[in-house]
């Protein structure tokens, strides 16, 4: 794929990832897969993705809640070895569909109860880390079920984009080495593509801030739900 239009991408990716704070894996993969394979467009939007996290915490900094990130992380992260385990015993179509099932049923959920929310409890946010990460292990996809946690929390806007990058940030350092000692790396035009792609991701992630800036609190959430309904579909019919 030509850089101009890979940069392209990567800004409109991020602006969606910045806006609901998941979505920028969801876009790339499926369009990049074709031109580089799997294992390099894993690499290459892993990248990107590490990146959106920390413009992601930069831009809405004043929202972070480290107790609120390490709590979720604290449990997450064992979790997300555990349903990875389990990943391998169950086929991966029908993984996608259940998880394209919850999504939809969450979203129906939250349109009939639509003042719905969590409190910020100990025992909520453990319980937060925990689903979020089982289900980032067996499902694959961390950021849809992130951000559906993080929603029934109806946190404000700041608080949800940042810690959803904190989070992620954690979960792609790990997975990003994982790459890289597994023997997984770019072509050379891509790596001087990078000289393009994160200041597209910048881009991308302040067109997002700008966005944020202009909804409100309740449109926020719709926006977000909007995303993980869509995400669903996607993943119910076509996994």
């Amino acid at each position: 794929m030509d850089i101009v239009l890979l940069s392209l991408l990567i800004v409109v990716a991020s602006a969606v990832g910045t806006v609901t704070g998941f979505g920028t894996s969801t876009i790339m993969v499926p369009v990049l897969v074709p031109f580089y394979g799997l294992q390099i467009t894993l690499l290459l939007v892993g990248i990107v993705h590490w990146f959106g996290d920390i413009w992601k915490m930069w831009l809405f900094r004043k929202g972070l809640r480290w107790k609120l990130i390490f709590q979720f992380a604290a449990i997450g992260i064992p979790a997300t070895v555990l349903g990875a385990a389990l990943m391998f015993q169950v086929e991966e179509t029908i993984l996608s569909r259940i998880l394209g099932a919850l999504l939809i049923a969450y979203v129906a959920f939250l349109l009939w109860k639509s003042e719905f929310e969590l409190r910020q409890t100990l025992w909520t946010t453990l319980s937060g880390g925990a689903v979020y990460g089982f289900a980032a292990g067996i499902f694959g996809i961390g950021g849809a079920i992130r951000g559906a946690v993080l929603t029934a929390y109806n946190l404000p806007k700041e608080v949800y984009i940042s810690t959803a990058g904190a989070i992620g940030l954690m979960v792609d350092s790990g997975r990003l080495i994982t790459y890289f000692l597994g023997g997984t790396s770019l072509e050379n035009h891509l790596w001087w593509g990078m000289l393009v792609f994160i200041p597209a991701s910048f881009l991308g992630a302040k067109l997002g801030e700008w966005i944020v800036a202009h909804v409100s609190q309740k449109q926020f959430r719709q926006v977000v739900a909007t995303f993980l309904m869509l995400i669903g579909l996607k993943l119910l019919f076509l996994p």
